[in-house]
């Protein structure tokens, strides 16, 4: 859908805009089309609590129902109640390995569609394009699909095989394109745009009542444009409710040390992918410095690995962190981030302290030497040559000369030398487009946002913000990694507002029936 710049705000006020294209946006759009959950009349839940409230009111679709009532008593993986809810009706005792059919039933209502729009960068399916494509996801395949298309029957159509049941990214940024185009909702969704400001604002053609207004531009290739070539156009849009669904990926997250600007310095995958690709990195190179213990963390560490290209592993926890990824995950469902976690478990290194920059001890060739005889006896020892663990470490510096400047918890620091410095401790949403980055709006409004230290703050059964009506969010940006999880947030959002519209329209009928009333009556006093 191609949107157009006006010098004034638009007559048409769309009841919803959402930002964000990707599970998030593409979820919540399914549920604003008109396809409706009920409760199947002849599924059983595993769960016999929830099973009895269901039997309450069977014909009344999930849209309508008491969200709140229904999430008591629920337990599961993530910290929203509508998310586990939602996932156990689409998945039950899926946390046990165990398949059950689902007892929703899907219905395509037209007269409960909402008019709505779905703005992304680039097509729909969000941050899944800029994803490696060849590693496994972290969620089994049946956890990373949406309602009304089955992932793995999808996948065997276009002859493909799901492995371990999991996906590659790139399979499953194609599903959610094609989940587009399958359910019809393409109409709903703008691709190629980026939004600059959104602002809350009084509109004379709504009633003088206040609005949302989202202003942008959208990119147009050359078929679209007169004089041909990419443009990219502006364009302003209003509607009553916004949703922001733009996810966490946008600005990777930078530990603010000295020298990390240095070219030597990265903060992507996919820089190290580039580097591979040039031929940069090989058994020859210098170690590469991987400083995170997040799953991108752990794919590079493999990546480099593979190559027989030295690594060193800094990170902040111990091994037997609780709270480490690693420490969450089956071993059999992961077996190559188990590997992983044996790596760092069993090649802890405590190196000497090398402080070599400062040290003042002998000629700079000694020193050099000294620390290659250092690095070399390090990484060609243990169960896995080419690879140290530095648990408890941080970064103090970086180096002009590809020297790197750590840390441990004892206050002992370590310099080494390295070919690439790749900081990989996740990302940040960018939230540009409202005032102050969208700080007012989290839990805590003196922080930045971030997805799990500081979420925007909601309410938990409608996902509507707690400091500014009109206004939802949904994904990570509440604190939702996960897709399985995240399509809570859909259903929370649409049964607002589906419940905010039927209000509406009995509030439209009973102004029209007193006017009428107000008709009769004045023509019964004529007569």
């Amino acid at each position: 859908m191609n949107l157009h710049d006006k010098d004034s705000l638009p007559r048409e006020i769309l009841p919803v805009i959402v930002i964000g294209n990707g599970p998030s946006g593409i979820c919540l759009s399914y549920l604003l089309s008109g396809y409706t959950p009920y409760v199947s009349p002849e599924a059983t839940h595993p769960n016999p609590l929830l099973q009895a409230k269901l039997d309450q009111q069977p014909n009344i679709s999930l849209l309508e129902q008491d969200l709140e009532y229904l999430c008591e008593g629920l337990e599961g993986r993530s910290s929203n109640p509508v998310a586990v809810l939602f996932d156990s009706l689409l998945l039950p005792d899926s946390d046990f390995g165990l398949e059950h059919a689902s007892p929703l039933l899907w219905r395509y209502e037209r007269e409960r569609a909402i008019p709505h729009l779905v703005l992304g960068k680039g097509p729909p399916g969000g941050a899944w394009h800029a994803m490696e494509g060849s590693m496994l996801t972290l969620s089994l395949a049946n956890w990373m699909e949406l309602p009304g298309l089955k992932l793995k029957e999808w996948m065997r159509d276009k002859r493909r095989n799901v492995r371990n049941d999991r996906a590659t990214p790139a399979e499953i940024a194609s599903y959610y394109q094609h989940y587009v185009k399958q359910m019809g909702l393409e109409n709903s969704f703008a691709c190629g745009t980026t939004v600059s400001s959104l602002q809350r604002v009084n509109c004379d053609g709504a009633g003088g009542r206040p609005v949302w207004k989202i202003q942008g531009t959208q990119r147009r290739e050359a078929h679209q444009l007169d004089g041909g070539g990419v443009a990219e156009v502006p364009f302003t849009v209003c509607a009553d409710n916004v949703v922001l669904a733009t996810g966490t990926h946008d600005i990777p997250a930078r530990l603010g040390v000295e020298g990390e600007g240095l070219p030597f310095v990265c903060h992507s995958f996919w820089e190290l992918e580039a580097a591979i690709s040039r031929g940069q990195l090989d058994q020859t190179s210098d170690p590469v410095l991987v400083v995170g213990a997040g799953l991108t963390a752990a794919d590079a560490i493999l990546t480099a690995h593979h190559l027989n290209t030295p690594v060193y592993h800094a990170f902040r926890r111990s091994v037997t962190d609780p709270h480490l990824i690693f420490n969450q995950l089956p071993k059999l469902l992961y077996p190559e981030y188990h590997k992983v976690h044996q790596m760092m478990t069993q090649q802890q290194q405590e190196p000497q302290n090398l402080d070599i920059a400062n040290s003042g001890r002998g000629t700079a060739a000694q020193t050099d030497q000294q620390e290659n005889d250092n690095n070399t006896a390090s990484l060609s020892s243990g169960s896995y040559p080419g690879y140290i663990s530095l648990p408890k470490h941080r970064v103090v510096a970086f180096k002009p000369d590809g020297k790197c400047v750590l840390e441990g918890g004892d206050g002992c620091r370590t310099v080494l030398r390295v070919s690439m410095a790749l900081v990989l401790i996740g990302a940040h949403p960018n939230l540009s487009f409202l005032p102050e980055d969208g700080r007012p709006l989290g839990v805590n409004p003196q922080e930045p946002i971030t997805c799990r230290r500081n979420p925007l703050d909601v309410d938990p059964y409608t996902n509507e913000s707690i400091s500014q009506g009109g206004l939802y969010a949904m994904g990570p940006l509440v604190g939702e990694n996960f897709v399985r999880f995240l399509k809570g947030g859909a259903l929370a959002i649409a049964s607002d507002l589906a419940k905010r519209q039927r209000a509406k329209q009995e509030e439209n009928h009973a102004t029209v029936c007193s006017m009428v009333e107000q008709t009769e009556a004045l023509c019964v006093i004529d007569s």
